[in-house]
């Protein structure tokens, strides 16, 4: 029954992240601003391994604070082969917060975390080894938009991302 409890509220924190939470954006990395990252590299073609650029890269000394850019509820904290140390956030509208390339994480797997709060450190991990150390940072949805397809490489990706760019600009 404990387990059917916990299982319980774990739903109900996700469903009210999709209805309840309003969405407010910070900037993840700490003291960044707009000339911190490229404002043209969102779905830049082409973009190493992974092909397309699905996010943006925000630059920083290696070990400045990330931050969550929205409340949200820590989905995933671990390793990936091209992201390296990663969080994944679920925040409102049931969109997926990416970040990657930490050099240290600071949460646990399903933890609440508020906007602003600390998740890790930028760093150089994963695909990102040998280069400036940056914070990877994506938005992602569950629920496609399928009129942002368009013609270029993995463009029918494009309808499960956003550009994260268009929200760091209103910061």
């Amino acid at each position: 029954m404990k387990g059917f409890k916990k299982l319980a509220l774990l739903l109900l924190a996700v469903i009210s992240m999709g209805l309840l939470y309003l969405q407010h954006y910070s900037m993840p990395v700490e003291g960044a601003s707009q000339s911190s990252y490229n404002q043209q590299s969102f779905w830049y073609y082409p973009w190493g391994k992974s092909g397309t650029h699905k996010g943006v890269d925000i630059f920083a000394r290696q070990g400045t604070p990330v931050r969550s850019a929205t409340s949200g509820l820590v989905l995933y904290t671990g390793q990936l082969k091209l992201g390296g140390n990663i969080v994944l956030v679920l925040g409102p509208k049931w969109r997926l917060h990416y970040y990657a390339h930490l050099n240290e994480i600071t949460t646990s797997n399903f933890s609440f975390v508020a906007n602003g709060e600390h998740l890790g450190t930028v760093g150089t991990t994963g695909n990102a080894a040998g280069k400036p150390p940056h914070l990877h940072y994506a938005l992602a949805t569950p629920i496609p938009y399928f009129w942002r397809i368009d013609e270029a490489k993995q463009g029918w990706m494009k309808m499960f991302y956003l550009n994260p760019i268009d929200y760091l600009e209103d910061l």
